[in-house]
């Protein structure tokens, strides 16, 4: 017996006689049309095994085969890798998101599998930045991802490539890259044009291939006809992005497999004997259960797949990743405009009366004083009705959206993966709660009681069928331990960032061993949408200001602060620095004519203008009143002299 290999057919072929036949049969091979009355394969990996058979050619091949299959093997399991790939400036990809695009960047298909939240749309963006050839890209996701994914690309992308995304009302755009989701694609024909580049984001979309969004991808075959019924969207390069490439069902991943790649997975019924344990039962062929997933894992990546956990990068992410999701308004457009001029209407009038207060204190009139600070808070008052009531409005509009986020994140991650999500209004908990109540849900508002918070909390902790915990962000935002997730969402944001930031540390407490990821699902240009991006910038820096020296497993424990906190408040403040301070606020008042530093650079913002001009204008300042001030010396420093920052003690 030899093996051979035919150039022309790209295939392996066992020459033999009939009672050689068992060797290549038990290997492998299958007696096929790739070569008409021989033993064949396609398959390196079945070829190998018959490797001592080999010609020289054949072994030729096989060698550089196996090369190469190590050299994938490799890159789909890399931490990191240190190399140059295109990114805009200001920016760099972690090094194990490095590893993926190399891994990625010379194959035709590519299936990003890393587990949530470690980036596989950067690394999908990569690929584009290392194919200068790819012009038109198709990029299908969930309708909640749509502008995220827009603003993905704008900030990532190396080359200028106009971006837009597809709806029914305005057919496919003429724009360099379309973004559409699954929901709406069977309704226009991607099909008839020529893409370079199709991505399906949370691929699991596409996995029962009778759906309608399966057939728009992958096309309907009319096997008695021999003809397309539907013509499947074209594409030179195909990636797939899933959190669960091999689910507990594997024949769910053999759609999206033969999709990326049909020359290695065309047959459903072979692939679901070999890896779906696929047998006959009582009722017929029962497909449901897994086998040779080993094999599977290895045959995936070392030809398609990139799959990293958060165990295996966890040196290379920080304690918290935070990133803001901005939902399209669609529907809740006139509520989201509706809050953005009531915002603007409420500033102006608090603007005013912060004026007419300085004014009637200055005037020394204290009648019109105490009149003028009683119309303030009257405004004030007003104003937190007001927007308290719009903002419920949106939290309610906005619920279905964040469900089917959290709906898809479950979906497209394993079973045992939860997340914790917050709401402020009971209204939000109530209809998240009843759209997830399939995943498992307990949930902790006002109105719960001590012990069944407790018996929520422990169920969440232990329970692998509670996947889901939904709390309201000030009854279940402190105190409780959620370990049992790294994954946080919040559905609304509070007014009080410190809430924020309290809630977050549910999942990122001692015994947290991963990353947390951190996500604030927003409407399109709301106010949400504004808070979330200052805060999340925000808390970046400081984090990065207070955890130099941060270990995961070690993490700072409020006793550990009370001596520098004590420290700070029993610092007094001297004479002569009471008098620098201020000096130094005189010093910016008298440069602060338009109460706003951005008209001309120097003196307070709005905000800060009110109390600067008020500490100014006294006669003297008491203790309490000096360290306010000194507050605003600190934020303003670059517009005094540095030997009254001496005076008041800032290097």
């Amino acid at each position: 017996m030899e093996l051979t290999y035919n150039t022309d057919k790209n295939a392996f072929v066992a020459v033999c006689a009939y009672e050689e036949k068992d060797i290549p049969k038990a290997a492998g091979f299958r007696w096929t049309k790739i070569v008409e009355k021989h033993w064949a394969t396609t398959d390196v990996a079945i070829a190998a095994k018959l490797i001592d058979y080999a010609d020289e050619e054949a072994k030729n091949m096989l060698r550089a085969a196996a090369d190469e299959r190590q050299h994938n093997l490799d890159l789909s399991r890399a931490a990191k890798l240190d190399i140059e790939i295109p990114c805009p400036d200001g920016l760099d990809y972690l090094p194990y998101q490095k590893a993926g695009i190399a891994f990625a960047q010379d194959k035709e298909a590519v299936l990003f599998g890393d587990e949530m939240g470690l980036g596989k749309t950067i690394q999908a963006i990569g690929f584009i930045n290392t194919h200068p050839d790819i012009r038109r890209a198709l990029v299908v996701c969930p309708a909640s991802l749509k502008l995220n994914w827009q603003r993905e690309l704008e900030k990532w992308l190396v080359n200028n490539y106009t971006i837009s995304i597809a709806d029914t009302k305005v057919g496919i755009p003429e724009t360099d890259i379309v973004i559409v989701n699954y929901d709406i694609l069977h309704k226009m024909p991607f099909n008839e044009i020529a893409w370079d580049l199709v991505l399906l984001d949370e691929a699991h979309y596409i996995k029962n291939s009778a759906t309608q969004r399966a057939k728009a991808v992958r096309g309907d075959w009319n096997k008695s006809k021999k003809e397309w019924k539907t013509a499947p969207i074209p594409a030179r390069y195909r990636i797939a992005l899933s959190g669960t490439p091999i689910p507990n069902r594997p024949r769910e991943a053999w759609t999206i497999l033969n999709w990326l790649d049909y020359q290695t997975w065309p047959n459903y019924f072979k692939y679901c004997i070999r890896y779906a344990d696929a047998h006959q039962g009582q009722w017929g062929w029962e497909m449901d259960g897994a086998s040779h997933l080993d094999e599977l894992q290895d045959k995936l990546r070392s030809t398609i797949m990139v799959r990293r956990k958060k165990m295996d990068v966890l040196k290379e992410l920080p304690p918290k990743r935070r990133s803001v999701v901005v939902l399209p308004a669609n529907g809740a457009s006139a509520i989201v405009k509706r809050e953005r001029q009531q915002y603007a209407a409420h500033e102006e009038a608090l603007e005013l009366a912060r004026a007419a207060r300085d004014l009637a204190k200055a005037s020394g009139d204290e009648t019109a004083y105490q009149n003028a600070v009683e119309t303030l808070r009257s405004i004030q008052g007003v104003a937190f009705s007001e927007m308290s009531k719009v903002r419920a409005e949106l939290a309610i509009a906005k619920a279905p959206l964040v469900a089917e986020h959290i709906t898809d994140i479950l979906d497209g991650t394993d079973v045992d993966y939860k997340v914790i999500v917050f709401a402020h209004h009971r209204e939000v908990v109530k209809i998240l709660v009843d759209a997830l109540v399939e995943y498992g849900v307990v949930s902790i508002t006002g109105d719960t009681a001590m012990n069944a918070r407790q018996e929520a909390v422990d169920h969440f902790q232990t329970d692998p069928a509670v996947r889901v915990f939904v709390g309201n962000i000030q009854a279940a935002g402190v105190g409780l331990t959620l370990t049992a997730s790294t994954h946080v969402v919040f559905a609304e944001l509070d007014w009080v960032p410190a809430n924020v930031s309290q809630a977050e540390d549910r999942a990122h407490r001692i015994g947290q061993l991963n990353s947390v990821l951190v996500e604030h699902l927003v409407f399109d240009d709301s106010l949400d949408a504004k808070m979330a991006k200052t805060i999340v910038a925000k808390q970046e820096v400081i984090d990065k200001a207070l955890d130099d020296e941060y270990t995961l497993f070690e993490p700072v424990t409020v006793a550990e602060e009370k001596p520098a906190q004590q420290q700070r408040k029993e610092t007094a403040l001297t004479g002569e620095q009471i008098d620098a301070i201020h000096a130094g606020l005189r010093h910016l008042a008298g440069n602060d004519y338009d109460y706003a530093s951005e008209q001309n650079g120097v003196g307070f913002n709005r905000y800060d203008g009110a109390i600067g001009h008020s500490l100014a204008e006294a006669y003297t300042l008491s203790e309490k009143q000096a360290q306010l001030g000194l507050k605003l010396i600190r934020k303003y420093r670059r517009q005094l002299p540095s030997a009254l920052l001496e005076m008041v003690g800032i290097a």
